[in-house]
């Protein structure tokens, strides 16, 4: 996204909002943005942020190509800071550093701002410390603070923020834009149900690893249809040897959760809403080993098996332990 029109084709409520600060020069010191993982909060944050440094704005959007808006684009802007969780959690000592550079002025003007992606993983300490760094706003400084949770993020730094909500994205918009792309109406119609972000939905559909952790899911709810035995076996020597990270082992959950609305859609009559099967012959197989009751059960433990993965539950017992209340 790169102006505030293209913005509001997807969140019109966002850019309405900030440009409206914009054209009233009274940009916030401080935003929160929510939204789930690809309605644009870091294509926003950018854009803000080329807004405060652009040397040549044309109204509320940036020009793009004057060294500001090239150096933002690379974050290789010495008074725009990025900071990112290191390993699951954002430490005091990022916090520490960042406010460190901040006790010096603007290498290139007086302005700095700093964008803090996945800000619900702050530690306590972490937290406290930005607070006390909201609580007294230099009148240059602006924070930009990312999350996909805003539940986890302090009241007390919620209240010192103008709170943007991003609105999740429309799966028909979205499918069109993958089938505009050259994607196919089945990978489309996939892509669209499993992701917002129509990179990363291009990207996976061109992943031979995502092609081969398709095949899986299919094997393991075939495996869990013919009441095997051999479902632990092909959970250690099969799913877990490809599900290594864990946000390829959540990817192989949404998978499974889309297998088995699709199971679900078609036992109550709802042909036209599979998503991950578009053979009927295969979903009225697998139909047969499941009740409807058994089916929701099904779909509430694979959400609990991904909430426990954010928990940092180890991604193998989450698996065993899923696949034995699937089976019960």
């Amino acid at each position: 996204m790169k102006s505030w029109s293209d913005v509001a084709e997807i969140q019109p409520l966002a850019s309405k909002i900030i440009t409206n600060s914009i054209q009233k020069d009274r940009i916030s010191h401080a935003y929160l943005i929510q939204g789930a993982r690809g309605t644009g909060k870091e294509a926003i944050a950018t854009l803000i942020a080329k807004v405060l440094f652009c040397e040549s704005k044309s109204g509320v959007n940036p020009c793009l190509i004057c060294n500001a808006c090239k150096r933002i684009d690379s974050r290789n802007h010495p008074d725009v800071h990025w900071i990112e969780p290191e390993g699951q959690s954002i430490k005091i000592e990022q916090i520490k550093n960042l406010q460190k550079e901040f006790t010096y002025s603007g290498l290139e003007s007086e302005q700095k701002a700093y964008i803090i992606k996945g800000a619900d993983t702050l530690t306590t300490n972490a937290a406290n410390r930005i607070l006390k760094f909201l609580e007294e706003p230099n009148k240059k400084t602006t924070a930009i603070m990312l999350t996909e949770n805003s539940q986890a993020i302090l009241p007390t730094i919620r209240s010192r923020c103008q709170v943007i909500d991003l609105q999740p994205l429309n799966p028909y918009h979205l499918k069109q834009r993958l089938l505009d792309a050259g994607l196919s109406e089945a990978n489309a119609k996939l892509m669209s149900a499993l992701t917002n972000n129509l990179d990363e939905a291009i990207s996976l559909s061109q992943d031979e690893w995502f092609a081969e952790a398709r095949k899986l899911v299919v094997q393991l709810v075939e495996t869990f249809t013919d009441n095997s035995n051999d479902v632990y076996l092909f959970i250690h020597n099969h799913w877990m040897q490809h599900f290594k990270e864990r946000i390829q082992l959540e990817q192989g959950l949404d998978l499974l959760l889309l297998v088995f609305k699709d199971i679900l859609y078609f036992q109550i009559g709802i042909e036209n809403a599979s998503v991950f099967f578009h053979q009927n012959e295969r979903l009225e197989q697998m139909g047969m080993s499941f009740s409807q009751e058994k089916l929701i059960a099904i779909l509430h433990d694979l959400l609990k098996a991904k909430q426990k993965l954010k928990q940092n539950v180890h991604p193998t017992l989450v698996m065993e332990q899923v696949t034995l209340q699937i089976q019960r």
